[in-house]
Parts: structure tokens; C-alpha cells; sequence
């Protein structure tokens, strides 16, 4: 069984559901340290000029889990949200498909930022017609820290192979999979280029750039021929 592990992030980009996609169970890694300024609390969607950041507001204290993180909502962070896709995407050829969903979404008021990313990451996933077996961290109770704890995350659920991204070959500690006869593989995403709603292509959006340009046919750009996972350890 292929295992991704993964933070849950707000509204990830092309390359979080590819990984999904190339996984048979995922797990939100919700019980590690949240960070500030990285990809859990905003991304990126697409403007007449470039792109622009949608961030969730958060009330945050260093060395908070991600799971204890809550959002900010004194902000009028999820009107701004709401007005930034309009704004930008009333015209992209999908945006009536979806445009229903998001409203709803951003008129209820939201407590904690894991619990709303991962029911976020969880309904764009139906979108994308992926299933998939989905678990916390936090619900396995494993312990360790780094790499000892993506491998005792993997023991748990009887994963054989651990699927990761391409960013952690510098520091994953290959040989704890090893000793437990855990297959590595790497991710090996290339991003597409696809239709926009403004001319030119600006890589590494939030995947409802894609979706609500593309449609239907989305799953299909992230499952193409050029984004399969290459087998890099332990060699044959």
C-alpha cells in the first residue's frame, strides 16, 4: 500500500492532489508544528497582472500543533475571499459550476484552520472524482520526531511503500524506511500549463485556478503521463 503524508494546507496547489491522486491512503499531518508565512494558512490564485495571496487570518502562538490553530475571524477575511474570486474568476468558463460551493463555504464561520482545510481539501477531491482512504496523524497517535515519524505513520496503517515529495531527498533518513523494509518513492510532478483566465501562464496556483478553468477535465492534466512517481530507494 502507497502512503503520502502530507500538512493540511489551504486550498493546496496542483502538485498536493497529484500527490493524492498517486497515493492509495493519505494522511493530514496535523499534529506537527504549525509554521508561519508557508502554504497552511494561504496560497496563490490568479489576477490581470500576476497573482495574488489569499490568507486566513489566524490567532497563533509559536509552538502551536496545526491542528490547535485558530482562525482569526475579528477579520473580514472571508468577504475579501469571497470578492478576490469574483473578482477574478466570474469569467473563467467553470466558475458557475462551483460558485455555489465556495459561497457557502465562505458565509459559514470557521473555528479551527486544520478542520477547514482538510473539509476544504476533502470536497475539491469529490470534484476531482479521487478516492482515497484519508487519516489524521493526530488520530494514530504515533510518536517520533521527522523522519522516525513518517515511518511509524506508515507502520501503523501497514504501508509498504512511502510515497514523498521530491523537496525531501536532503533530508529524509532513508535508512529508518530501510530497516523497517519501507519503499521510498519520490514525486516527480511536472506542472502542466493549461488555460487561464488572463493571458500568459502563471504556474503554481491553488488548484482552483485549474478548477475552475479546466473543469471536468482537470483530474486528467494532474494524472498525465509526465507526473508519475519514480521508484528512488532502497535500489533493486
Amino acid at each position: 500500500m502507497i502512503c503520502a503524508i502530507h500538512q493540511p494546507q489551504f486550498l493546496p496547489w496542483l502538485g498536493y492532489f497529484a500527490k493524492i491522486a498517486q497515493s492509495q491512503t493519505f494522511v493530514f499531518l496535523d499534529d506537527v508544528q504549525y509554521k508561519k508565512n508557508e502554504w497552511q494558512n494561504r496560497n496563490r490564485v490568479r489576477i490581470a497582472d500576476g497573482w495574488q495571496w489569499l490568507t486566513v487570518p489566524v490567532k497563533y502562538k509559536f509552538g502551536q500543533k496545526i491542528n490547535e490553530i485558530f482562525i482569526d475571524n475579528s477579520q473580514d477575511w472571508r468577504a475579501k475571499h469571497w470578492q478576490a474570486l469574483i473578482t477574478n474568476y466570474q469569467r473563467a468558463p467553470y466558475f458557475r459550476d462551483y460558485r455555489d460551493f465556495f459561497q457557502e463555504v465562505y458565509q459559514q464561520e470557521w473555528e479551527y484552520l486544520a478542520k477547514f482545510n482538510i473539509y476544504l481539501i476533502e470536497e475539491i477531491m469529490r470534484f476531482l472524482g479521487l478516492k482515497k482512504e484519508m487519516k489524521k496523524s493526530s488520530d494514530l497517535r504515533v510518536e517520533g520526531k521527522k523522519t522516525e515519524r513518517l515511518v511509524e505513520i506508515c507502520k501503523a496503517l501497514g504501508a509498504d511503500t512511502y510515497l514523498s515529495g521530491s523537496g525531501a531527498k536532503d533530508y529524509l533518513n532513508l535508512k529508518l524506511f530501510e530497516k523497517v523494509n519501507i519503499k521510498v518513492i519520490f514525486q516527480n510532478f511536472l506542472h502542466p500549463i493549461y488555460r487561464q483566465n488572463y493571458p500568459g501562464f502563471e504556474p503554481n496556483m491553488s488548484i482552483i485556478d485549474l478548477l475552475f478553468n479546466e473543469g471536468k477535465k482537470n483530474l486528467s492534466l494532474l494524472r498525465g503521463r509526465e507526473n508519475r512517481t519514480l521508484t528512488s530507494y532502497p535500489l533493486p
